[in-house]
């Protein structure tokens, strides 16, 4: 929990990520800086214009509020790509037992929540014409904001963390410099210090990486495309036991790559110990920006390039799919921000055993942008009722439980290994099976309520 005792502000730090290589982006830095949270705030004048628009004086207006801010907020998830990050409901996330109530109702339906409780204060200032009773709303928010404490401490107490047999976890958290994450000529420093830090021995009687079924490294790891070159894949294959697999990130090159199509997949490899390639998912979900530009040709003709500077941008995958990795059961590959997308993550069918989030936060640098990715990944193993395993390349690398125990982390800004047992999944939470429906109720509802409100006055 001492992970989390940090600043989590609404505005993400993004700041860091245009100083990797200030001579390219430096000039970038006050337009994003005031464009992406001036971008930000129209869906949050929307939600308050819309909810002025059906505001009535009674105590409904707290619906009215929720209401219409709730779908503001589904809407930032959703339109042009969908950016949900930090919406309100995670301010009920914390402390543990209270995140419990995510996998009940969803994020969507706890923000409504959030937004209905945390007003519920203004009534009490309201007067006697216009609210007969105005410690009533204040009430039946703590009312209700006792029964999720109330049901999160009975579902922690009914799933006590469970391990999945003979699978024996290693996660490699190399803190490496972002900018030898893209120089070439570092490859050698790059390969020796992640074989290095994944052989380490933890005790007397350790054998490094040989004593690991899996072992884990970050995203987009390596300055080079992996299968281009050879002699990286053979060490990689001297590393592991024969029985060991390696789940890694790393930018793929497409079939038809050459120099007029230059263009590449930010991928997870599954690499088994003879240095062969087992399984690869192709990152879906691209950072507008960072992975590729909106109108990639006339923005590129007049000399701007997203922060990862590949030609031309990213290329995105087909779909999500669950993975074959040998001892353990099908993991489910998320990379960097594909997983803070509620109802979007996880595909329907064939259910996964776990998550597998492996990510590259060294763009935030220290600051609180990694907390806030760490904290919402871990609101989606609660959400899932699935355990997820998060690599980091400066962290915060953790193990999570179904229900969102951290088995162990690494913290950010460090370089280490973290060596775990793999925890076993719980059966699907309503909120997986049923997707929105909570949040369409209470939006019906809160409707319905305030049109008879307005109807009478």
């Amino acid at each position: 929990e001492d992970l989390l005792d940090h600043p989590t502000a609404v505005q993400v730090q993004f700041r860091y990520a245009f100083l990797v290589d200030v001579k390219t982006f430096g000039w970038l830095l006050p337009i994003a800086v005031a464009g992406l949270p001036a971008y930000l705030a129209l869906y949050t004048a929307l939600g308050l214009g819309v909810a002025r628009l059906i505001w009535v004086r009674e105590p409904e207006r707290l619906l009215a509020f929720a209401a219409a801010m709730t779908a503001a907020e589904w809407l930032r998830g959703h339109l042009l790509s969908g950016f949900p990050w930090n919406t309100f409901g995670y301010a009920l996330t914390q402390p543990l037992v209270l995140a419990q109530s995510v996998s009940l109702v969803g994020i969507w339906a706890l923000t409504f929540l959030c937004l209905a409780i945390c007003a519920t204060p203004a009534v009490l200032n309201d007067d006697k014409v216009d609210t007969r009773h105005p410690r009533r709303p204040l009430l039946i928010g703590i009312v209700i904001l006792l029964a999720l404490v109330g049901y999160g401490a009975v579902r922690l107490w009914s799933h006590p963390t469970e391990f999945v047999n003979n699978v024996r976890l290693r996660i490699m958290q190399p803190n490496l410099p972002q900018d030898d994450k893209f120089n070439y000529s570092a490859k050698a420093q790059v390969m020796d210090r992640y074989l290095r830090l994944s052989d380490r021995a933890t005790g007397p009687q350790s054998n490094g990486a040989r004593d690991f079924t899996h072992l884990i490294w970050p995203e987009a790891a390596f300055p080079f495309f992996l299968t281009h070159e050879p002699d990286a894949l053979a060490q990689i294959a001297a590393l592991l036991k024969p029985s060991t697999k390696l789940i890694v990130g790393a930018v793929r090159a497409p079939d038809n790559a050459n120099a007029r199509n230059p263009q590449a997949y930010n991928s997870i490899y599954v690499i088994d110990a003879d240095g062969s390639i087992r399984g690869i998912y192709d990152k879906v979900h691209l950072v507008p920006f960072g992975e590729y530009l909106p109108f990639q040709r006339l923005l590129e003709r007049v000399g701007l390039m997203q922060l990862t500077k590949v030609v031309g941008g990213f290329l995105s995958g087909d779909r999500r799919r669950a993975m074959d990795v040998g001892a353990a059961p099908k993991m489910l590959p998320l990379i960097c921000y594909e997983a803070i997308f509620p109802g979007a993550a996880v595909p329907q069918g064939e259910r996964p055993g776990w998550l597998v989030n492996v990510t590259n936060d060294g763009w935030f640098g220290i600051s609180s942008g990694p907390f806030q990715h760490f904290q919402q990944a871990r609101v989606l193993a609660i959400t899932e009722g699935l355990p997820l395993v998060r690599a980091a390349n400066t962290g915060i690398s953790a193990v999570i439980d179904p229900v969102g125990r951290i088995i162990g982390a690494l913290p950010l800004g460090i370089e280490g290994v973290l060596d775990s047992r793999l925890p076993v999944a719980i059966e699907p939470t309503i909120s997986a099976r049923y997707g929105s429906y909570a949040v369409v109720l209470m939006l019906v509802l809160s409707i319905i309520l305030v049109g008879r409100r307005r109807l009478r006055a």
